[in-house]
């Protein structure tokens, strides 16, 4: 049996209590932290005054810089993104939301990943490509601890596992894979040859990692389908860039859409063991009280 102690500390039982400042700040924060984020943007999409971001940094960040490019069409996944954490934004300001104890855990979180979001922008612009690679690094790293928390704290219904958990998880499938392109930038073009190795070796080890943490996330997310959605876009993309594109590399092409099908697989594979583990504690249950 749960101890009192215990109930008030879970905070998948937390108690809910009246709403006061505190919760209206957060809430404001979520909101206003996705509009600096859309701002962003804008500006990093060059469409008020910035530069695009295939062209600041020297170049280093375009599709065609390095192996580990996913092709510029897969950049479009962005305007997903950011109308789901704008949906996310407005869903848990609403009244009914304000005392949410997943929201209370995750909202200051989810607001930082939109400033580092906006600040990893900025650097770029900046042509400050060295020090993008730490932001993102902290971004990844704060979209994991989310998915952490949103795995062990369940949704509070259909409407929130659609706009929390699925937002937040393409976001930090996308931002893996950006994650592995930025780092194969910033090495490059700080001019590592790969220690007598060839680049496409290194370029599929690259996408041989990012495969693994997509596989990670899917076994130990219970096959949540986000993250492995737009992590394999990403690197299906990949593979379309080297296939049809400039640097080509048809073997690093094979691996990255190889590494896009085993991601997706494995989380399917997951999510219908999940379902099915589900179901049998249900059956089990009634028939324990039966």
């Amino acid at each position: 049996m749960t101890s009192t102690t215990d109930a008030r500390t879970d905070p998948r039982t937390e108690p809910t209590r009246r709403g006061g400042a505190a919760d209206t700040t957060r809430q404001a924060v979520v909101l206003v932290t996705s509009l600096l984020a859309i701002v962003a943007a804008f500006i990093g999409s060059g469409a008020v005054g910035g530069t695009p971001i295939q062209d600041a940094a020297g170049g280093w960040l375009d599709a065609d810089s390095t192996l580990v490019a996913p092709a510029r069409p897969a950049f479009g996944v962005w305007s997903v993104i950011y109308t789901g954490m704008l949906a996310y934004a407005i869903w848990q300001v609403l009244p009914a939301q304000r005392t949410s104890a997943r929201h209370r855990r995750i909202g200051y979180a989810v607001a930082a990943s939109l400033v580092l979001n906006a600040v990893w922008i900025g650097v770029v612009q900046l042509d400050l490509l060295w020090l993008s690679l730490p932001v993102i690094v902290i971004l990844v790293a704060v979209l994991a601890w989310l998915f952490v928390q949103l795995r062990r704290m369940p949704p509070n219904g259909a409407v929130d596992a659609f706009v929390t958990d699925g937002s937040i998880g393409l976001y930090l499938g996308w931002v893996i894979v950006a994650t592995a392109a930025n780092a194969t930038a910033v090495l490059q073009a700080a001019g590592f040859e790969g220690w007598g190795l060839p680049a496409e070796a290194w370029a599929i080890g690259v996408i041989s990692a990012a495969a693994l943490v997509g596989i990670a996330l899917a076994i130990w997310g219970r096959g949540r389908i986000a993250p492995a959605l737009s992590l394999s876009w990403g690197l299906a993309w990949v593979a379309v860039g080297r296939l049809t594109d400039e640097p080509s590399s048809p073997a690093t092409g094979i691996a990255a859409a190889v590494a896009a099908g085993v991601v997706l697989l494995v989380t399917l594979v997951a999510r219908v063991a999940s379902i099915r583990s589900a179901r049998d504690d249900r059956q089990a249950g009634a028939a324990g009280r039966a």
